[in-house]
């Protein structure tokens, strides 16, 4: 922009503001024809050429302003009205081709080129190769109405420079680093990760010449933006788990050497000795004992760091238990019987002969003694002999067919059937099975019972 307020027009628009009655009778003539100019100057319209209204002026036109202000320069002949007529704003035009005309506060004039032009507004503004980037190459950019390679002085001391859609990229070489856009230097290693390029919570590591992010111990996250704990309270870990030291751990941690873990409820652990154990669930289990003689003397016995009872589900029901050191011996009480290690009942006659007191092939039946008392009574199978006490053997027969005929089957034996059978002095012969007992001759009576002589009386004659 050119401001035109120091116009060779000056001296003229100076001399207007002194007193009428100080100023020379020309420049009073020229005042007025000033004024009378002002008053019959054309009004233009946009797109439209204005009259002419003053004989003695030349008029440039120009189009109007989108405020409806025309733009037109008007020449008079006589150089005094035109200086004044010139001064007065941007009415006269006072820019250069193609520039722009627009006024201060004051009223003054300034001059500039308008978008995608340059040049001087004065003479004349030419159209600039560009308005935008869009109209340059990719590789160029626009600058004041020129494309322009857009690495000049864009990048720093020893860095790489690319121009890529109008913009200028800047890198610096392998093996260098440093800010691109002011210089580069050859790189150490270890000052990769000064400044780190990680995240909070991480560790920056050298390896094979590349910077390594990684997360602290105890922290997650990806350690490019940035790691946290894996946990801040019990809420931020499963149902069975619990926070502990930032960390997730298994709820059931929380139960003692020895205790068993009965439940989680509430990211809290239930726990239990074992059956058996004493102590803290949460501290320590151990056993009841080590040995016997840990044991109190209602719990004699023992096993498996465990204090027992020996005797404790050793017999059956109804039936008494006595140690013999630590050996449980089980029995029914006097007035029971029954298998003490099964069951103990009360007494019935048929418990008599249970257990069967009796000998091999002998049978028992409960009976009375001498005294009355019940007791079993011992008897051998039918067809044995012997001891019923100790062993009945199978006798020789059952019945007389089994022996000859001159014998018969007595207590499963074949005997002689006269044993025994016929009174004294009685003769016996065996005739099928049986004894037939005779009474000798001279001798009469039973023979079966007892035989007598028989006597004789003489037979009296008579005569």
């Amino acid at each position: 922009m050119v401001d035109l307020t120091f116009s060779p027009f000056l001296s003229l628009s100076l001399s207007l503001c002194r007193s009428p009655f100080q100023l020379p009778h020309q420049q009073l003539w020229g005042l007025a024809l000033v004024l009378l100019a002002l008053m019959v100057l054309p009004k233009l319209t946009t797109g439209k050429k204005t009259e002419k209204r003053c004989v003695n002026c030349t008029y440039r036109t120009y189009y109007t302003y989108g405020d409806g202000r025309a733009l037109e320069r008007v020449i008079y002949r006589d150089q005094t009205y035109t200086r004044a007529a010139q001064t007065y704003g941007c009415y006269g035009n006072p820019c250069g081709l193609n520039a722009v005309c627009q006024e201060t506060a004051g009223g003054r004039p300034v001059c500039s080129c308008p978008p995608g032009h340059s040049g001087n507004p004065l003479t004349h503004c030419n159209r600039g190769e560009c308005l935008d980037n869009i109209d340059c190459r990719g590789d160029l950019q626009c600058k004041n109405n020129r494309c322009v390679n857009p690495c000049v002085g864009a990048c720093g001391i020893g860095s790489n420079c690319e121009p890529r859609n109008h913009v200028a990229v800047c890198s610096c070489p392998a093996g260098y680093q440093g800010d691109p856009y002011t210089s580069c230097r050859l790189s150490d290693p270890e000052e990769q990760c000064h400044p780190s390029p990680c995240g909070i919570n991480t560790k920056c590591e050298i390896i094979n010449g590349v910077p390594t992010c990684s997360c602290l111990h105890g922290y997650l996250g990806n350690p490019l933006s940035g790691c946290r704990h894996e946990c801040e309270h019990d809420g931020d870990c499963s149902a069975r788990d619990m926070c502990s030291n930032y960390k997730c751990v298994p709820a059931c941690g929380q139960c003692g050497t020895g205790a068993t873990c009965n439940t989680v409820a509430n990211h809290r652990a239930v726990c239990d000795c074992p059956k058996g154990y004493i102590g803290s669930p949460y501290t320590e289990c151990r056993p009841e004992c080590y040995g016997d003689v840990d044991c109190p003397s209602n719990r004699p016995a023992c096993f498996y760091g465990i204090c027992k009872n020996t005797c404790e589900g050793a017999c059956g029901v109804g039936a008494d238990c006595n140690l013999r050191g630590l050996t449980p011996v089980c029995s029914c009480p006097r007035d029971m019987t029954g298998d003490p290690f099964v069951r103990c009942r009360p007494f019935t006659k048929e418990d008599l002969c249970s257990p069967n007191p009796c000998g091999t092939n002998a049978i028992c039946v409960p009976g009375h003694d001498n005294t009355g008392r019940e007791r079993p009574v011992c008897n051998c199978l039918p067809g044995h002999t012997g001891n019923p006490l100790t062993h009945c053997s199978r006798g020789e027969c059952l019945s007389n067919n089994e022996c000859p005929d001159n014998k018969a089957c007595i207590n499963y034996q074949c005997v002689n059937p006269c044993i025994g059978k016929c009174a004294a002095g009685a003769t016996c012969e065996p005739k099928a099975h049986l004894a037939v007992c005779k009474c000798p001759p001279g001798q009469s009576g039973d023979a079966l019972v007892s035989c007598r002589q028989t006597r004789t009386f003489p037979v009296a004659k008579y005569h």
